[in-house]
């Protein structure tokens, strides 16, 4: 096998980890000997083994003079796990091909120097932009200390998410609202607003068969979101955090003898700041949000520049209507050219419909 293939290798392991590893990276490793991989491992779990120390763990024979292949830069300090370095070195590894670099300023190369210093030969940049492409919430992360957000809708060809009468089950198909599920799973947090909240009660967990539930967040200025609501009554096993610039112990003592989180933040415009709720989310470890609020939740979020990617389920109808709901509210920019550019675009079929994934280009937007 050439180098390329045993780190996609890596990268098919990694995946393993999708869901479970925040606000870790996912990370996978292949440890080849003459050859033959001896060993493979990943980052199964945050707090368990890196995927270096779990891949040597599952050696079939001593990996003296082995090349280990691995998607991340090895950590050299010490956190939830020792330094996989020291491992690495322990066990004798000849040479260490690496996928993508360590933004984390305790790594950032100085895991490769270690290795280089004591006789380990060291290639960096294989399929590189693979490696990066499975950590993008990571690397936001480290380098931020916010989460990673990804604001989700879905409409019609018409740019309606819902019908003039509201309702809005189902714009899509069974397959595309099953790729939602994965996203909640994939994605530690999940975000609306009360709004949302008043109009479908929803539950916002996944339903994927072995999936994690999403810590459910509901931006709620005045703390108006029902006791009896589906949120608050499966608070108790589900983290629920309201997010409020209510002041009053006797309006949130209801939802937190309900199990809930009451995180009280300071207003901008008479609205939760949105800025402080994305710096809290991430002291607490949340890495990264998928946001399927409103459309005026969607134009805040925008507007103070929280949203990094837009997943767009598009469905092949039209349903019309002067005063159908669109997916972005707001003021709205002033003329097209202040828009704000989406760049990176994919698309994927999925069933009947269509995923089209883009990142936000910030500076482009307005005089950056």
């Amino acid at each position: 096998m050439e180098e390329q293939e045993y780190m996609r290798r890596c990268v098919a392991l990694a995946k393993q980890g999708i869901g479970w590893t925040s606000p870790n990276p996912m990370v996978g490793a292949v440890i080849v000997k003459n050859g033959r991989i001896i060993g493979e491992g990943w980052h199964v779990r945050r707090g368990e083994l890196h995927a270096e120390r779990h891949a040597l763990s599952r050696c079939t024979e001593s990996p003296d003079g082995a090349d280990l292949y691995v998607t991340l830069e090895p950590c050299c300090h010490h956190g939830r796990q020792p330094p996989c370095t020291d491992a690495i070195l322990a066990a004798g590894i000849r040479r260490v091909h690496v996928g993508s670099d360590d933004p984390n300023p305790l790594a950032a190369g100085k895991g490769l120097e270690i290795l280089r210093s004591k006789g380990v030969e060291v290639k960096t940049g294989i399929l590189k932009e693979e490696c990066d492409g499975l950590n993008q919430v990571f690397f936001h992360f480290i380098r931020t200390g916010t989460p990673y957000v990804v604001m989700k809708y879905a409409m019609t060809l018409d740019g309606k998410i819902a019908a003039y009468t509201g309702k809005s089950q189902w714009i899509t198909g069974k397959d595309a609202r099953s790729r939602v599920h994965q996203e909640r799973h994939r994605l530690r947090g999940i975000l609306v607003g009360v709004g949302t909240v008043l109009a479908d009660d929803p539950m916002l967990n996944c339903r994927m068969e072995g999936g994690r539930d999403p810590v459910r967040i509901v931006c709620d200025t005045h703390l108006r979101t029902p006791a009896d609501s589906r949120l608050v009554k499966s608070a108790g096993r589900i983290e629920t955090i309201l997010a409020t610039c209510c002041t009053d112990p006797a309006r949130q003592r209801p939802y937190l003898e309900a199990g809930c989180r009451v995180w009280q933040l300071p207003a901008v415009q008479g609205r939760v700041n949105l800025s402080a709720l994305m710096q809290r989310l991430g002291q607490a470890e949340i890495d990264s949000v998928l946001l399927e609020g409103g459309a005026e939740l969607n134009w805040s979020m925008l507007e103070a520049g929280l949203v990094q990617k837009v997943q767009v389920y598009l469905a092949p109808k039209l349903l019309g209507g002067l005063t159908a709901r669109s997916p972005i509210g707001g003021q709205g920019v002033p003329e097209p050219g202040r828009g704000w550019r989406l760049e990176n675009s994919v698309i994927h079929p999925i069933g009947e419909d269509f995923l089209i994934e883009s990142e936000v280009a910030y500076c482009v937007h307005g005089a950056c």
